[in-house]
């Protein structure tokens, strides 16, 4: 240490030997100002000792942001936060909807609610866009999706508790339209709602049914797709077996569902990637409720709405 601060000192000396001394304005003779080179070079070894004295006591440089550890993802799981943050599409009855005194209602919904009491959580119910879900669930607005939720096919994109209740995707159409099978399809209009598991039937399992169509369109809910076939504006109406028996159940004579079915498939509650601790515990709490009567006491909510516990799959 004592070599190089004697370096220093003669580099400053040597660099101050070349810097002329400093006379007054308009004197004839130099005069020297108050601070020689010798005591700048005295002030500046002095500073070097310090700093070199700081370092031999072990001083360290703070860690940068970029050496520092990197925050983990906080865990918005409900069973995590003692929280249940259920997105649900508002028009999608009778698993969720808004009810005529302006409260969201459904036999999901429901049984949201059941579920949250029977594991002591809170639980909050989040009307959502149904193409915004999963930005939904990766951002942590939702914690899961419990809305007739097909789970065939999301597989590699949810965790998902033990499927609840048998579903399948079917054809409605007008009764007095004259359509009573596949066959009479062709060259129709059919509607289904965008991002739906019937849209993956006809796009994947049942495309070859589905060339045969004039179009498929999709719209944002079914409520919208029923009126714009009761009006003729659509020829069919793809959809889930519930959505088919809750729309016939309000109107008997309007509509006609094909005896054949599209796809068979299972409703579950859907949670984001990994969440296996959540998922098991609603999928125990489920089957308590089943034992205990609750569920069925809930389904008798929405029996006048074409659900029936024949389909439920939880024991």
């Amino acid at each position: 240490m004592k070599k190089n601060e004697q370096n220093m000192q003669g580099n400053l000396a040597s660099i101050s030997g070349a810097m002329p001394e400093t006379g007054s304005v308009g004197s004839g003779t130099p005069r020297k100002c108050g601070m020689t080179r010798r005591s700048l070079v005295a002030g500046a070894a002095s500073a070097v000792m310090a700093l070199a004295l700081l370092a031999g006591c072990g001083a360290t440089p703070k860690a940068t942001d970029a050496g520092s550890a990197p925050k983990t993802a906080e865990d918005t799981s409900a069973a995590a936060t003692s929280k249940l943050i259920v997105g649900f599409d508002q028009a999608y009855p009778p698993y969720g909807y808004v009810g005529d005194d302006g409260e969201y209602t459904g036999f999901d919904l429901d049984l949201a609610r059941a579920v949250a009491d029977e594991l002591d959580w809170e639980v909050q119910l989040e009307a959502i866009d149904w193409e915004a879900k999963d930005a939904l669930m990766d951002s942590g607005a939702i914690n899961c999706i419990w809305n007739g939720f097909t789970m065939e096919g999301r597989e590699n994109d949810y965790t998902f508790s033990d499927p609840y209740m048998l579903n399948a995707q079917v054809i409605v159409v007008r009764a007095d339209s004259g359509i009573s099978d596949r066959a009479g399809l062709a060259g129709k209009t059919v509607v289904t709602q965008a991002d739906s598991a019937a849209e993956k039937v006809l796009a994947e399992d049942a495309a070859d049914l589905a060339a045969t169509f004039a179009s498929l369109e999709t719209i944002g809910e079914y409520n919208t797709a029923f009126m714009q076939l009761e009006s003729g504006a659509v020829d069919a109406v793809a959809c889930d077996l519930s959505i088919a028996r809750y729309q016939m159940s309000a109107k008997p004579d309007a509509y006609l569902m094909l005896d054949e079915y599209l796809s068979e498939e299972n409703y579950a509650v859907g949670f984001k990637k990994g969440d296996t601790a959540t998922a098991k515990k609603v999928t125990e709490a489920l089957k308590k409720l089943y034992e205990d009567g609750t569920v069925e006491q809930i389904a008798a909510k929405y029996a006048d709405q074409g659900l029936t516990m024949d389909n439920w799959q939880i024991k």
